[in-house]
């Protein structure tokens, strides 16, 4: 990441320490191109982002290019999608609203510092979300306690037709 740039006006300057102090503290950051959009459909995006912990802004591709020298040369209006939650989660909403609008168009991005393309965050849309994991990993923890439970029973009971069939047969010879 660059750190002060002299050539910058002031009010450049600030725009560009606040692009950087919002992705420095993100997990990750996946940046689309919004060209299209219109407004009730930016606002749903949004909304969509929102409930996923997610934050967008609009960023000037230089400053984008300043910040990130990896990312390689930005063309057409980015809109940066930032955060520090589920970034499976976010990838699938922007995956499914891309599917359904035609829009946005995914440009990559980065996870945890790691370059992203636009085909790595489709696939990052594809894995399960950090509560399906969840999920995943308390059925199979609680798999073999079920088992043991269900072994136990049966033993209970096997025991309990013995003294069943040990009581008909003493009433019977009685």
């Amino acid at each position: 990441m660059s750190t002060e740039d002299k050539n910058l006006r002031p009010e450049k300057q600030a725009m560009f320490n606040e692009v950087q102090e919002n992705v420095s503290g993100a997990l990750y950051m996946i940046l689309a191109d919004y060209t299209g959009m219109s407004m009730p459909e930016t606002t749903e995006f949004k909304k969509q982002l929102r409930d996923a912990d997610a934050q967008v802004k609009v960023v000037k591709n230089r400053m984008l290019n300043r910040i990130y020298e990896d990312l390689g040369p930005m063309t057409g209006p980015t809109a940066m999608v930032y955060g520090e939650g589920d970034v499976v989660e976010v990838a699938k909403i922007l995956k499914k609203f891309s599917a359904e609008k035609n829009k946005p168009v995914l440009k990559g991005g980065l996870l945890e510092g790691a370059v992203l393309s636009a085909e790595d965050v489709v696939a990052l849309a594809k894995l399960p979300g950090k509560k399906e994991l969840q999920a995943i990993l308390v059925g199979t923890l609680a798999a073999p306690m079920t088992q043991l439970v269900g072994v136990m029973n049966q033993k209970v009971c096997s025991l309990l037709y013995v003294l069943n069939a040990v009581r008909e047969k003493k009433e019977q010879a009685a």
